[in-house]
Formats: C-alpha cells, sequence, structure tokens
C-alpha cells in the first residue's frame, strides 16, 4: 500500500481510508453494515433534515443480483465479489417546518453521510467504494425510489482480496491515490488570478 502522507496532522483514518476495488466474496454480518449506516445517520444536514436514504443488499440475499445487475459492467466486474451493495438516495425538496421547496443541498449532505459510513466501514475493517458508472433510470425503479427523490450513487463494501483476484486490466490500478495538495484546493479570499 503506498504510504500517504497529510500536508497538515489529521487523524490517520483519513489518510489511510481508501477505495479498492479487490474485495474478498464473504458475506458481512448486517450489524456490521447498521453500524456503518448509523455513523451515516449523524452526518450534518442544512436545516437537519437529513435527506439521505439508503437502499442496501447483502451478498447472497434475494435483491443482490438485482442490484448488481444495474452497474455498468466495468463496475459489476469488481463490485461482485462485494460483500454489500449500498445505494445512496437523497431528498431533493426541502421539506422543512412544513414548507417545501428545492433542496441546493441534497447532494451535499448525502455525501457527508457517505463519508461517514465510508470512516465507519474502515474502523471496522471493511472497505467501501463509491460507484458512479451505474444506470440511474433502472436504479430508481428498481428500489422503488419516491418522487422528489434522486439515485446518487451506489457503494461496494468488502473485505481488500490481492490485487490478482480482479480483470487484468485492473492490477495495476489496486493502490491507493494521491491527493492534490492543499494548497491546490483551499484558496484564501478567492480563487487564484
Amino acid at each position: 500500500m503506498t504510504d500517504r502522507q497529510p500536508d497538515f496532522p489529521i487523524d490517520p483514518i483519513f489518510h489511510t481510508r481508501w477505495s479498492p476495488r479487490a474485495f474478498a466474496p464473504e458475506p458481512m454480518p448486517e450489524t456490521d453494515l447498521l453500524r456503518a449506516l448509523e455513523a451515516a445517520r449523524w452526518a450534518p444536514s442544512a436545516y437537519n433534515v437529513q435527506p439521505w436514504r439508503f437502499v442496501y443488499a447483502l451478498r447472497g440475499d434475494a435483491f443482490w443480483e438485482r442490484f448488481l445487475d444495474v452497474l455498468v459492467p466495468f463496475n459489476r466486474s469488481w463490485a461482485a465479489n462485494a460483500s454489500a451493495l449500498v445505494f445512496v438516495v437523497s431528498d431533493t425538496l426541502l421539506r422543512y417546518e412544513g414548507e417545501l421547496s428545492p433542496s441546493r443541498s441534497h447532494a451535499f449532505d448525502a455525501g457527508a453521510a457517505w463519508a461517514q459510513l465510508a470512516l465507519q466501514a474502515t474502523q471496522l475493517g471493511w472497505h467501501a467504494h463509491g460507484i458512479g458508472g451505474l444506470d440511474y433510470d433502472r436504479a430508481h425503479a428498481l428500489l422503488g425510489v419516491p418522487e422528489g427523490f434522486r439515485v446518487e450513487m451506489a457503494v461496494a463494501i468488502g473485505r481488500r482480496a490481492a490485487p490478482e483476484t480482479l480483470p487484468a486490466e485492473l492490477r495495476e490500478r489496486e493502490a491507493p491515490s494521491p491527493r492534490r495538495p492543499v494548497r491546490e484546493m483551499a484558496f484564501r479570499g478567492g480563487f487564484p488570478r
């Protein structure tokens, strides 16, 4: 594993967490997944409306194959070995104090919840990999997503396996990715000119 070093001191959970694709095809106790979802539950959100929802399948259950079929073939090729698949859904409407209006922060808030899920999974010895390559219309229908909600992404969760378990074209990429330095993404007072 690449030794990623932060620019500034932070808790190691942040720079040791990464998104592998090589998963061991083993079951995940539902209680472990529920613990990761519990961490997601405590994410911050605008007006505390908590717009995120999660729909999941565990390896081998009645929903597993249908969930896999929503992924594009490339992602299915490696996610099929995961232990859990979770779809992250967000409420596009701000439902606050009896009022209903478009939400500008639903995806941002759902992203905060997904981050907390990934960190808790890491704490439990699992790894989470976000997946954007999926058929969103099929996912919407398959999951019974209500009107006003949007499928944001899927997440594969599992225990790491050797890179050799991946299709040949993915083996070289099976390492933690680098990050931009803080000074390239955080600008005091405005973007540089």
